[in-house]
């Protein structure tokens, strides 16, 4: 198939400027919406705030005059708290992020990906799904996703339209960074905590959208991929 079209929320930074990228090398048209622009001058930038709805609901508007057939919806934040300072404003918040400002997005582009009778919708999830202290919020609206794409998947599959989540684990980006200092010895013993012995990196998780992002990937749907070095087996202190 050729003529693709990636529209990556968050593809400005991190997994999602990493994964434009990878796209851009393998011909797809990549459009990033996010608050900041790509320094990508091959990225074409939608901007918005995804924590606004009317901002979210203009750029939907935007992205339908594309031709899209892939959408990633990557962007994220964490918002940590413990339970006792945990607020309702958080899992609003998050929730907007993380699953309303997805469900706009995907229904701009999904009569086009349902003209084309191919699709690919594709969510960064995280192995916090599965409980991590202090991500009340993030750890629910994370988990979240997973149902929300199990049902896509499920109705979109006679379509055409696959629907995967990939679920990192401690990933070496800005959003790691803000919770974890960087090189510093918290980071050093929870890298030495992950069975690979290691943290990640953004490519670990690109390569992983690679797969699901393929045209010929189209017998795998519904799916949740961790990509956490081996972190989602078992018990750890992230």
């Amino acid at each position: 198939m050729t003529d693709l079209t990636a529209v990556i929320t968050g593809g400005n930074k991190g997994i999602g400027a990493d994964l434009a990228e990878c796209l851009l090398d393998r011909g797809y048209k990549v459009v990033s919406v996010a608050r900041n622009p790509s320094d990508n001058p091959k990225v074409i930038n939608v901007l918005c705030d995804l924590l606004d709805p009317a901002a979210t609901a203009r750029a939907a508007e935007e992205i339908a005059r594309f031709d899209v057939t892939h959408i990633v919806h990557n962007a994220g934040l964490i918002w940590p708290n413990l339970i006792e300072d945990a607020k309702a404003a958080d899992l609003a918040g998050l929730t907007q992020l993380h699953l309303a400002a997805p469900l706009t997005l995907t229904q701009a582009v999904l009569p086009g990906m349902t003209a084309r009778g191919f699709g690919r919708i594709l969510f960064n999830g995280s192995r916090a799904a599965m409980g991590v202290p202090t991500r009340t919020a993030y750890s629910a609206t994370k988990a979240g996703i997973i149902g929300m794409a199990r049902t896509w998947a499920l109705e979109l599959a006679p379509r055409g339209i696959t629907v995967n989540v990939v679920a990192p684990g401690p990933i070496r980006t800005d959003n790691f960074w803000s919770i974890i200092p960087k090189d510093s010895d918290r980071e050093a013993a929870l890298a030495a905590r992950i069975p690979v012995g290691r943290l990640g990196e953004a490519r670990d998780v690109t390569n992983a959208f690679l797969y699901f992002c393929d045209p010929q990937t189209s017998f795998v749907t519904g799916q949740t991929l961790y990509v956490c070095g081996g972190a989602s087996l078992g018990s750890i202190q992230l």
